[in-house]
C-alpha cells in the first residue's frame, strides 16, 4: 500500500516536472510532424488500464492518418512515415505518455496497455497485472526493445505476437508485480534509458 502510494506520487510528481522541462522537445516535434505528412499532431486509442478500465492513450503521430485497426505494427511498415521511423527508433513518440501519467491513467513503470480485447484473454492469476497501472516502460518492455524488428522477421507477426510475445510478457509482468517498489522503478528506467535487458526478468 505505501509503495503504491509513493509510486503515484513520485509519478506525478516527475511527469509534471518532465512536461514543463521538455516543451521545447514537444515544440520541434510537433514541427517535425506537421512538415513530414498531412494529419493530426497526436495518436489516440483506447487502451486498457489499470483494474481493467478503458482509457485514451496520447502519442505522436508516427503513420499517416488511418482508422488505427491495424494494431500490430512491424519495422519498415508502410504506414510508417520517415519523421515517424525516427520517433519509434529512440521512443520519443512516447512522450506525450506523460499527460496520462499526469491524470493518473499510467506511471512510468508497468506493463504496456493493451488495446481492448487483449486483457479479455487474461485468466485466472494473469489478471492480477491489471492491479498495475499500465506504464511507458517495464521489464517486458525492456526485453521486446526490438518487437517490431522481431515480428518483420517472422511469418505471421500477429500469429506470433498472440502466441508467444504477449504470454511471455503476461509472465515478466506478473514477475514484476510481486517484486516492485521505488527501487525496482529507478533500475528499470536507468536500464531503460541505457537500453540494457532486465536479466532477473
Amino acid at each position: 500500500m505505501i509503495n503504491s502510494l509513493v509510486k503515484y506520487i513520485f509519478d506525478r510528481l516527475v511527469a509534471m516536472a518532465s512536461l514543463v522541462m521538455l516543451l521545447p522537445v514537444f515544440a520541434l516535434i510537433a514541427m517535425g510532424i506537421k512538415s513530414s505528412s498531412p494529419g493530426p499532431l497526436f495518436f489516440r486509442q483506447k487502451r486498457v488500464g489499470k483494474d481493467g478500465k478503458i482509457f485514451v492513450i496520447i502519442k505522436f503521430r508516427t503513420m499517416i492518418a488511418n482508422d488505427g485497426s491495424n494494431t500490430v505494427t512491424v519495422v519498415n511498415d508502410r504506414r510508417i512515415t520517415p519523421f515517424g521511423a525516427f520517433l519509434r527508433k529512440w521512443k520519443l513518440d512516447e512522450l506525450p505518455e506523460l499527460i496520462n501519467i499526469l491524470a493518473g491513467e499510467m506511471s512510468f513503470v508497468g506493463p504496456r496497455p493493451d488495446v481492448p480485447g487483449y486483457a479479455d484473454q487474461l485468466r485466472g492469476d494473469d489478471r492480477k497485472i491489471l492491479a498495475l497501472r499500465p506504464g511507458i516502460t517495464g521489464p517486458a518492455s525492456l526485453k521486446y526493445y526490438n518487437e517490431e524488428e522481431i515480428l518483420a522477421g517472422v511469418e505471421n507477426p500477429k500469429d506470433y505476437n498472440d502466441k508467444v510475445i504477449f504470454p511471455d510478457k503476461v509472465r515478466i509482468n506478473l514477475k514484476y508485480l510481486e517484486r516492485y517498489s521505488l527501487l525496482e522503478d529507478m533500475k528499470i528506467i536507468f536500464y531503460t534509458i541505457i537500453r540494457k535487458k532486465d536479466d532477473e526478468y
